[in-house]
């Protein structure tokens, strides 16, 4: 039978075809793997007041790294959910930003010259503004295994463990609850900044 020769000349054979679907495919699922991936290792967080100033400002945006779920070490700024220990903040959100201080094993108290005292040494947090008082309520504890001890960088201004010891818990997080470590404060644009300019304790 007679083929149409336009019909031949805008048809694709099979053959032609094959490769340009198994290149779609592969682009598909290159798009798809980068962005689960990107989905599941960070997650996007606003930060909802001034408690962690001037680190951290109302309305930043900081990603947490979800490959540090469940961890805390000194010194990271840690999101976390806060459900049962601290109050909601807002409507729905239970999710907090805070710098960790103390984990699980740690003997921590405030204060000696105006320092806070971890495990006998002065704590030195250099992320602090000059002059700051590190804390003005005074406690002497020691934190459970599996817990930590949080506090924001605005000493004055920060519902955070402190404020929580005579609560469940007493105010130290189940490390479970978090989220991952604030790795990188990403909007507004201008202050965009990387894990170092975050912060850190000795």
């Amino acid at each position: 039978m007679p083929t149409d020769p336009a019909s031949e000349r805008t048809g694709a054979s099979p053959s032609r075809r094959r490769p340009l679907l198994v290149a779609a495919a592969v682009v598909v699922v290159l798009l798809i793997a980068a962005f689960g991936v990107r989905s599941f290792v960070v997650a996007p967080f606003r930060v909802p007041s001034s408690s962690m100033a001037p680190t951290l400002r109302t309305g930043d945006v900081v990603l947490a790294d979800r490959s540090t779920r469940g961890t805390a070490e000194r010194g990271e700024i840690v999101v976390f959910d806060g459900s049962g220990y601290f109050p909601k903040q807002g409507a729905i959100s239970s999710y907090w930003v805070k710098r960790v201080v103390a984990v699980g094993g740690d003997h921590i108290s405030c204060c000696s010259k105006g320092r806070l005292i971890l495990n006998g040494k002065p704590l030195e947090e250099p992320y602090l503004p000059r002059g700051t008082d590190t804390s003005t309520v005074r406690f002497d504890l020691e934190v459970p295994e599996g817990r930590m001890f949080v506090l924001g960088d605005s000493r004055t201004d920060s519902t955070d463990s402190r404020f929580l010891l005579g609560q469940p818990g007493g105010g130290m997080i189940p490390v479970d609850r978090v989220v991952g470590e604030a790795s990188r404060i990403v909007w507004p644009r201008d202050r965009a900044g990387t894990p170092g300019q975050l912060g850190s304790a000795r």
